[in-house]
């Protein structure tokens, strides 16, 4: 199934993640890109498309099924709850929603399982990339000797 993606945020982050999307040949029907009013009829690749930024205010989130904001947490916390009460699922970058008991946080090669916990809030968010390379790293030793602790620093 053919899902229609949203990706709010047009930067760095915004941009790499149309990439990979493309990239893995993501099912996707139809993909937006969304934006501030600065930023609307900019254009940015989604594998051999090219898409023209929208604008955030303006867009019916009714004709998507998956957002993925990759936007500072002012406005991921904005956002985020809007886009998920039009009944779309909503995957976020920022550190909005990280402390949420009500929403995962997930890096599918360490807790896959937690996605379940997206349904009450409809919202799923990420760690830093940092804490997401760690934990991949963490995991295997943890399983096969306990790992108790570990000091960071980045």
């Amino acid at each position: 199934m053919a899902l229609n993606v949203a990706v709010l945020g047009t930067g760095t982050v915004g941009k790499e993640i149309l990439s990979v999307l493309a990239e893995r040949g993501f099912p996707a029907g139809e993909v937006f890109a969304l934006g501030t009013r600065k930023t609307i009829g900019s254009e940015i690749s989604f594998g051999e498309k090219t898409l023209k930024t929208r604008d955030v205010e303006e867009f019916d989130f009714s004709k998507i099924q998956l957002c993925i904001m990759a936007t500072p947490d002012t406005t991921a916390r904005k956002w985020g709850n809007k886009i998920a009460g039009a009944g779309c699922i909503v995957i976020d970058t920022s550190r909005a929603f990280r402390n949420d008991p009500q929403v995962p946080l997930l890096v599918p090669a360490v807790n896959a399982a937690a996605i379940e916990g997206y349904a009450k809030r409809n919202i799923i968010s990420c760690p830093d990339g940092a804490t997401a390379q760690l934990v991949v790293a963490l995991k295997p030793l943890h399983e096969a000797a306990g790992v108790v602790r570990a000091v960071v620093a980045t």
